[in-house]
């Protein structure tokens, strides 16, 4: 099954969102597998980029941040790998703590436990909430 996740462009000043194809084996039935998937998915391209020794980000992400004035190379330095059953345990606290929203095209997934239809070609947002620091006056 794809499922397409809008991903903002890293480094871009202009809103810039493109769908990027994401393949699961089965379609999830909860906003739990959703998350546990699409995590599983990421980390396994994360490996594969380690192994290869390539960097992480483009070419062209790389010109775009250098327009910024601020350069994160992406290039894996590491040799340990990310394990998979923790960065999926660390997303779904994530959720669970408000750090970031999902919707399915313009409906906001709130349950992680509850039944969901996700059909071939749906349009996945994941948005990351910013926590603002400082007092208020």
């Amino acid at each position: 099954m794809t499922l397409y996740m809008n991903i903002k462009q890293l480094g871009k000043r202009k809103d810039t969102v493109h769908k990027v194809p994401f393949e699961y084996d089965t379609a999830p039935s909860t906003l739990r597998e959703l998350i546990t998937e699409t995590v599983k998915i990421c980390v396994a391209q994360y490996i594969s980029h380690m192994d290869r020794g390539d960097a992480v980000l483009t070419d062209e992400q790389i010109d775009d941040m250098g327009r910024i004035g601020k350069i994160a190379f992406g290039i894996v330095y590491g040799e340990k790998k990310p394990d998979v059953d923790e960065a999926v345990k660390t997303a779904i606290q994530g959720f669970e703590d408000g750090l970031f929203r999902v919707f399915r095209g313009m409906d906001e997934l709130t349950e992680l436990n509850r039944e969901e239809k996700f059909n071939e070609g749906d349009e996945i947002t994941f948005i990351r909430l910013t926590m603002l620091a400082g007092r208020m006056w």
